[in-house]
């Protein structure tokens, strides 16, 4: 299997970014990694392994970027305020910075966003957020709801990056018909998940929206770990 590491200045995060990139052909795939997670999460969870042959065969490329969460939401010793902030910086990195990267090495503009527990936060607030970017969200025992970080504070910024607040008001009728239907989106969960709830709260935001996605209940006592997880890309990348 291929294997890239990558690393550079970010010049929307003013700090050293990291990647690794998994295959040589296929349609690209962008991780997000969990709860102050990093770019090697993925690889040492299993899941490039469980995802070895689709990898190999060309039918995917799998992107592993770095997080921030650290820095943004889960720094409690700063502001809500510039939690927040370094999170949209965060936002811009990802769009300004890797999916033109991702464009350029696959030469087309398809693109899957992934990620598990808090990373299915990041892939679907940014695919919210940025549909012309993204054709294909899977996000998996996510929850959306941001007030548990900002202790309170409340600003423009978290209202456009908390999606159970922003997305019952959305009016813009462009964003709105990417989504509609431009842009494939899987909320998954397991029936024992702690995220099952705040899948389905999510899933009805959505469809009160006329957005259609997929809200994938996984049967079986599945809880919210990565045995689960494995089997989801397995089935659903």
């Amino acid at each position: 299997m291929d294997r890239e590491y990558h690393k550079w200045n970010s010049r929307e995060l003013y700090r050293d970014m990291e990647m690794l990139v998994f295959g040589h052909a296929g349609y690209p795939v962008l991780v997000f990694p969990t709860s102050m997670g990093r770019f090697f999460e993925f690889e040492d969870r299993g899941m490039i392994a469980a995802l070895g042959d689709k990898i190999d065969s060309g039918h995917i490329r799998v992107f592993c970027i770095d997080g921030v969460d650290t820095e943004s939401w889960y720094n409690y010793g700063t502001h809500p305020k510039w939690r927040v902030v370094r999170h949209i910086q965060y936002d811009n990195f990802v769009r300004n910075e890797v999916v033109p990267y991702i464009r350029w090495r696959t030469g087309g503009d398809a693109l899957t966003v992934a990620g598990a527990s808090f990373g299915a936060y990041h892939a679907l607030n940014f695919t919210l957020r940025h549909p012309e970017a993204v054709t294909y969200c899977l996000a998996m025992s996510g929850a959306y709801d941001i007030h548990q970080f900002i202790d309170g504070y409340y600003d423009d910024n978290c209202y456009f990056n908390c999606p159970v607040d922003f997305m019952p008001n959305l009016g813009d009728n462009g964003v709105l018909h990417r989504l509609r239907t431009g842009t494939r989106l899987v909320l998954a969960a397991g029936d024992w998940d702690i995220c099952l709830g705040e899948t389905r709260r999510m899933s009805g935001i959505l469809h009160a929206k006329g957005i259609p996605h997929e809200c994938d209940i996984w049967g079986g006592n599945w809880k919210h770990d990565w045995p689960l997880w494995e089997r989801m890309v397995r089935k659903l990348l």
